[in-house]
């Protein structure tokens, strides 16, 4: 299912609570209407733009400050700033890193994603040297499958390869143990910034206007589904101008963590009171917030209405995190499918609204069937007539 058809289906129509809203499958038909606007989101891009011209008024920010702020907060699928095309892309990176085969195919679908949303920038992926020792090496019958899908993400996506050393610690949670890897992004000094993104996740939007923010050694969005008065910062999404200062710095932090230290811990210890803070709104949801009963720490206020139609149309990113349901590339029992998933609402017209349960339930369907389409090396079936087919 392409994510244009479930973003187009949320121009959406409440169901009824009744047995059949509650249960079977996600009620896609017909081609998608184009995704509406909210009254909400009208009112924000009204004060956005006034705000913007009484700034230009007063000459708080020049005027390529002001132009990056309102690229950042655009609501277009495709941001661009007047001058896009006159910069040079390849200054700018998209990295992810790669621990496991896992790993391996949900990056290569953050790419796959990049080139359907016509991202400009370039696109690197460190990964386990042993998976593929020369990154320009070609394709042969012998080639084992993360070699395939590495030539694949080189040949089809355009990606740089970049083979390293997993940096792994042992600690007291596996399942961040090779984590510290994130932070090689650091060492990509050929690029002037880097943004690096948890490849557990689904793209809805490319991020290019990142790269224009003001000059930071380190810009990341708060952690708000940790407990907001501690201003923690999520390491899910990190924009990296690659520096030897930097990358000194956090080698050293690497070296001497302690047993419960993963790259959040790390990243807060040395940019907490210094990063440039990215609004999580837009650039970091938790699959979890369409589960939640209060989504205060999500929209800042307890006076805000939820709206999942609108949260989902302004996202640029969707993390899976759902615990303790598995990431979607794993089988989980239905049972706690059931028991994690948005419940329909009443609302005060007597219907009921599913809209959050039908947005989670197609983030998770979309995932699995791209991921079976993009991660497929299997050879193709040739037919007796000749031809071939998956």
């Amino acid at each position: 299912m392409p994510l244009q058809w479930l973003r187009g289906r949320f121009a959406y129509t409440p169901l009824q609570t009744d047995d059949a809203a509650f249960s079977g499958s996600l009620p896609w038909k017909g081609r998608p209407s184009p995704t509406i606007f909210t009254l909400r989101q009208l009112k924000l891009a009204a004060f956005t733009i006034l705000g913007l011209l009484l700034l230009s008024g007063v000459g708080v920010y020049n005027r390529d400050q002001i132009e990056a702020i309102r690229v950042a907060y655009s609501t277009s699928q495709h941001d661009e700033s007047p001058d896009a095309k006159s910069v040079d892309w390849s200054r700018f990176a998209y990295v992810q890193y790669v621990t496991n085969k896992d790993y391996l195919c949900n990056s290569v679908m953050f790419f796959e994603r990049l080139q359907e949303l016509e991202s400009k920038a370039d696109r690197v992926l460190m990964y386990p040297s042993v998976m593929l020792a020369d990154p320009h090496e070609k394709e042969h019958e012998d080639s084992s499958d993360d070699a395939k899908l590495l030539i694949l993400a080189r040949e089809k996506y355009n990606v740089k390869l970049d083979p390293i050393s997993v940096q792994h610690r042992t600690g007291s949670d596996p399942t961040w143990a090779d984590s510290f890897t994130k932070l090689l992004a650091f060492n990509q000094t050929k690029y002037d910034r880097v943004l690096s993104i948890d490849s557990d996740s689904t793209l809805l939007q490319h991020m290019d206007e990142l790269f224009s923010l003001p000059p930071t050694p380190v810009a990341m969005p708060r952690a708000y589904w940790l407990h907001p008065d501690k201003h923690i910062l999520s390491s899910q999404v990190i924009l990296i101008q690659p520096s030897q200062v930097e990358f000194t710095r956090i080698k050293s932090k690497i070296n001497n963590a302690g047993r419960n230290d993963y790259d959040m811990e790390l990243v807060n210890e040395l940019y907490q009171d210094s990063a440039m803070v990215l609004p999580h709104r837009r650039y970091d949801l938790l699959t979890g917030e369409f589960s939640k009963d209060s989504h205060q720490w999500y929209l800042g206020s307890d006076e805000e209405a939820w709206d999942p139609v609108a949260v989902y149309n302004e996202a640029k990113l969707l993390h899976f995190s759902d615990w303790p349901l598995p990431k979607p590339w794993l089988d989980a029992p239905e049972n706690l499918v059931r028991e994690r998933e948005p419940k329909c609402v009443a609302m005060m017209d007597g219907l009921g609204s599913c809209a959050a349960r039908d947005i989670w339930r197609g983030i998770y369907e979309e995932f699995r069937e791209r991921r079976k389409r993009v991660c497929d090396t299997s050879p193709p079936e040739t037919l007796e007539n000749g031809r071939r087919r998956r």
